[in-house]
Order: C-alpha cells, then sequence, then structure tokens
C-alpha cells in the first residue's frame, strides 16, 4: 500500500498537554477502527504549529475519509515516491 504524509495546521500544536494528546490519539484510532485494515496511521511529529503524520493507504480518498470522520483537518495529503537514509549513500555504484 502507499505511504502518505499528511500536513494538518493547528496553531499551537506544540502545545498541547498529554491528555489532548491522548484523547486526539483515541479519535483517530476509534475513526481508523471503523475504516478497516485498508488504512494504517504508522506516526506523527508535532511542530509549533503543525502535525505531520505518516499513513499507509490503499488510496487519499481514504485519508481524506478519516480526516473527515475524525474532524482533523487534511491540509496537504503527498503520497510519499521514495525514502531515503543515511544507508543510502552506502548503496555500491
Amino acid at each position: 500500500m502507499p505511504k502518505f504524509i499528511i500536513e494538518r495546521d493547528l496553531a499551537g500544536a506544540g502545545r498541547m498537554t498529554v491528555e489532548q494528546l491522548r484523547l486526539a490519539t483515541e479519535k483517530s484510532c476509534g475513526v481508523l477502527r471503523c475504516l478497516g485494515p485498508q488504512i494504517h496511521w504508522v506516526e506523527s511529529y508535532i511542530t509549533d504549529d503543525k502535525v505531520y503524520c505518516v499513513y499507509i493507504a490503499e488510496s487519499e480518498e481514504l485519508i481524506r475519509q478519516h480526516a473527515r470522520d475524525s474532524g482533523f483537518s487534511a491540509d496537504r495529503i503527498s503520497r510519499v515516491r521514495s525514502m531515503i537514509d543515511p544507508t543510502t549513500a552506502e548503496v555500491p555504484r
């Protein structure tokens, strides 16, 4: 399944309390359970005013449905085309 990065604009995201993060996680996971096995949340990164989420999903539309059903924005959805890390430089030429 394709991997996607979801960018969510959320003013003050970096100041969310542990309880607020727990409640958001609980809500998201509940919606994901209803959507079924064709969408998976991998992880999220929270900055001052944005949340970046990594999802594996059959389609961008499933991600949009999750956003609608959970009440979370999905301001930008980008499909990951490839990945690199420091070991990429070690590939023999």
